[in-house]
């Protein structure tokens, strides 16, 4: 039996909760008065460390990844596919920053959770599918170099860009958003900027953040990171004066389920806010959101993120984020840690989490002084009175010895293939899918193995590092407050009074197309008993006017709601059976679905709404 707090169950999620292994309780989180429950590791995957991509390079690993949308889905046997978009940083770095071409490599996932824990890790298996460059528009592929100290590139219609001293544009990536139209969002160390891309990998556009963020030095733009390539000088001063630290830039990139809102978060504090390296006071960061549903993305929110602190020995440290997903509008996801792991001097991690951050409340910085760096929002480290931050909460310790051991990993003090990496710097977050837990998803963690390999190739020549860092994927499974892409409920319906009524709101200017389902047939091949025979439903507005009716889902437009379906990521219904779903398009206001026995006897039915990519 699993352990359920007396909360929980007052708050009626007990239902929601899925099994865990005898003597294992969830781990909850509260904050804003919502609850986050973290039911641990279900899965483990692997890529070698000398796997090569489609260019015949080292592969490079996860310095961000994310889901291609509508392909994530559940098949009958339980288990789960989509497909990956994997991202790499800068290359190896041996003495300095190669001509590696940064890129994205696509790979096909399949899942099979493992909720008591494997003596393997093949949970997860990762297909590689292909590799594409990034390049400007004319074709002439970026590069991995440290840009100049001094100059920048410029191009028509774009701010000033990072440049190598070979001319061609330079990028660190980090962050990636895959949109549904297949563009790519793409954040940078270097600018700091975000980059959009064609799903070819042409440069599209760029986004300058605030003046606050851009490194300068003598009073100039200046984008190098002091890792300068082979023969080239080193910057003077090697840290710039002000905006992100050197290796500190916009490390986090994540866009709203709404595709509304894109949020960017720096690694660390600028300069001019206590971001003086690894050991200084560099706990207040950064995070912008943009609309991006105009034509130019429109900055609409700059807010203080407080990262989390340790302690070594008596010493306090700063744990540098590394990714971040956005929940909602208002709430994200923030993966931060410590420099230690795998192969390292201290193989032991002493912080390795990840962060729910609510921003409602927040102190708002757009359009102040804050935006430019002659105002600090910290300085020393001190944040300034009257700034409200995000409040925050640790959702998922990555550490957890009891967690890692059911996989038969570590977090040191040994220091061998299953002790995990130091650089922990991707997230994504795919639904469950489960009918009897429809609160529930699946959080996949990857590592950045920084290139690490007995038998690495990379830019025209081999090389050899001292061990085999693996790409490692980690899954955790959540139960969380709700829905990000639509909303669900479980209950009886029967007939008449004893319907199923499931309330929900359709915001924004325009109208909205949505995929509406009374399941109940096709719950019975996940498990779930007493599921009603014959469900209908009835889509009613906030006047009582009835604006969709269904009974069987196959009588309608069988072939769209499939289609509607794999596109929402929803599980898909019975072939033939009696489930009710409807596809309409709502204009902006309150609807309730009405859900209940077109037939027979009444029985459990889940009421789904999917707002349609």
């Amino acid at each position: 039996m699993r352990t359920l707090s007396p909360f929980l169950a007052l708050l009626g999620l007990g239902a929601s909760l899925s099994p865990l292994p005898a003597g294992e309780p969830a781990r909850v989180a509260f904050l804003g008065g919502q609850v986050f429950v973290n039911h641990g590791l279900v899965g483990v995957g692997r890529i070698p460390a000398a796997q090569r991509d489609r260019f015949g390079e080292t592969f490079g690993s996860f310095s961000a990844f994310a889901f291609q949308p509508g392909t994530w889905r559940r098949e009958r046997d339980g288990s789960y596919r989509g497909i990956l978009f994997g991202q790499p940083d800068r290359g190896y770095n041996g003495a300095g920053t190669t001509n590696y071409i940064p890129r994205y490599n696509r790979l096909a996932v399949t899942f099979r959770p493992a909720p008591a824990g494997a003596a393997t890790q093949d949970q997860v298996l990762l297909e590689l599918v292909d590799s594409v460059r990034y390049s400007e528009a004319d074709g002439r592929p970026f590069t991995s170099l440290d840009p100049v100290s001094a100059g920048t590139g410029s191009r028509p219609g774009f701010p000033a860009l990072p440049q190598a001293f070979n001319g061609r544009l330079s990028l660190d990536a980090e962050g990636i958003v895959v949109n549904a139209d297949g563009s790519l969002w793409v954040s940078d160390e270097y600018g700091p900027y975000v980059f959009r891309f064609s799903a070819e990998g042409r440069l599209l556009s760029a986004l300058r953040p605030p003046e606050a963020l851009i490194p300068k030095r003598g009073g100039a733009d200046s984008f190098a990171s002091n890792n300068p390539g082979a023969g080239q000088p080193v910057p003077s001063p090697a840290d710039p004066v002000s905006g992100r630290q050197n290796n500190q830039g916009l490390e986090g990139l994540a866009l709203s389920p709404d595709g509304k809102t894109l949020f960017t978060l720096l690694q660390s504090a600028t300069r001019q806010d206590g971001g003086t390296g690894g050991t200084g006071p560099r706990r207040h960061t950064r995070l912008l959101s943009y609309d991006v549903t105009g034509s130019e993305p429109r900055l609409t929110g700059h807010h203080v993120l407080a990262l989390p602190t340790f302690l070594v020995g008596t010493a306090t440290r700063v744990a540098a984020q590394s990714e971040i997903f956005a929940l909602n509008n208002h709430q994200i996801l923030v993966l931060a840690r410590d420099g230690n792991g795998r192969g390292l001097a201290n193989p032991v991690s002493a912080y390795r989490s990840i962060l729910v951050y609510d921003l409602r409340g927040a102190t708002n910085l757009v359009g102040t002084p804050y935006e430019t760096a002659g105002t600090p929002v910290a300085p020393g480290g001190n944040l300034v009175a009257g700034i409200v931050p995000a409040t925050s909460t640790v959702l998922v310790d990555l550490n957890e010895a009891g967690q890692l051991a059911r996989f038969g990993l570590n977090n040191g003090p040994v220091d061998n293939a299953n002790t995990l990496s130091e650089k922990w710097e991707a997230l994504a977050l795919v639904p469950a899918l489960d009918p009897a837990a429809p609160d529930d998803w699946f959080l996949f963690v990857g590592n950045d193995n920084d290139f690490i390999t007995t038998a690495g190739f990379q830019d025209g020549g081999s090389y050899t590092e001292r061990f085999d860092n693996d790409n490692m994927v980690l899954v955790y499974r959540l139960s969380l407050p709700t829905r990000l892409a639509n909303s669900s409920s479980r209950g009886t319906a029967g007939v008449g009074e004893a319907a199923h009524i499931h309330g929900f709101v359709v915001t924004g200017a325009r109208p909205r197309p949505v995929l509406i389902r009374a399941v109940g047939p096709s719950l019975a091949a996940y498990g779930v008993a007493g599921a009603i025979a014959d469900p209908q439903l009835a889509v009613h507005d906030a006047a009582g006017r009835r604006v969709a009716l269904n009974d069987n889902w196959t009588e309608m437009d069988a072939p769209a709601l499939r289609v509607a379906g794999t596109r929402a990521g929803a599980f898909p219904l019975t072939e033939g059976g009696r489930d009710a779903a409807v596809i309409a398009q709502l204009d902006p206001g309150a609807y309730t679905v009405t859900a209940s026995a077109a037939t027979g006897a009444g029985g459990l039915v889940l009421v789904e709404v999917y707002e349609l990519p």
